[in-house]
């Protein structure tokens, strides 16, 4: 039986190398939290919409984003998008439209649920007050919301930086990306992808902790 020789050295001698590509991963990350963001709300407005064909396109979209793998859908944004279309993404562009996409079906339903959970009376007592439906929505209904969102709104991040990983596939060079180059010229993929799971684990585990405690203080309001 051989007996298997340990080089942590590996990772210190190129710690600067995978760094890169963290910095990458966390830059993936913020953009695409933005962007989904926005996209969720476009989603949400759609859904709640009054009108139905509206309403329709933001049901069917979200289905068919939500149960479909992410990985199909940033594999199509990289490779379908040039053929069918003429469109030509770089593979980080592919990778934060695919990612953005993707999260946007999910923090819609976030959204929405977010509004939904304004009791009702709060809006009829605007209404009494002689608000309009843009001013109840602004001042009573949104701040309402954002407060219930933001913690799953935060772990959506935590999601998003793991599913960053994924831009390894079409060469993006984030952090996984660095590993697999690194473990191809050092033949040490043991260490490496060891030491790039601790990384994650560093970043998510904490931002999980703190969404956790995060929750309580809210519902103990």
């Amino acid at each position: 039986m051989s007996t298997y020789t340990f080089r942590w050295d590996v990772i210190a001698t190129n710690f600067p190398f995978l760094m890169s590509g963290l910095q990458t991963t966390l830059l993936i990350s913020a953009t695409t939290l933005v962007l989904a963001m926005i996209g969720g709300l476009v989603i949400a407005g759609l859904d709640m919409s009054k009108y139905w064909p509206l309403r329709a396109i933001g049901i069917g979209v979200g289905e068919i984003i939500r149960n479909t793998p992410i990985l199909v859908q940033l594999l199509w944004a990289y490779y379908v998008l040039p053929i069918v279309f003429g469109i030509n993404l770089s593979a980080f562009a592919a990778l934060v439209i695919g990612l953005s996409i993707y999260s946007s079906a999910f923090i819609g339903e976030v959204y929405r649920a977010g509004i939904q959970a304004v009791p009702k009376g709060h809006r009829e007592a605007a209404r009494v007050l002689g608000l309009t439906p843009f001013q109840s929505f602004r001042r009573i209904v949104l701040p309402q919301a954002i407060r219930m969102t933001l913690p799953p709104l935060a772990a959506n991040f935590v999601q998003l930086i793991k599913y960053s990983s994924l831009g390894s596939v079409i060469s993006v060079a984030e952090i996984t990306r660095r590993g697999m180059e690194l473990s191809s010229s050092t033949f040490r993929p043991l260490e490496i992808f060891t030491a790039i799971a601790v990384v994650y684990f560093l970043i998510c585990w904490p931002l999980a902790m703190a969404i956790r405690i995060w929750e309580r203080r809210l519902s103990r309001r």
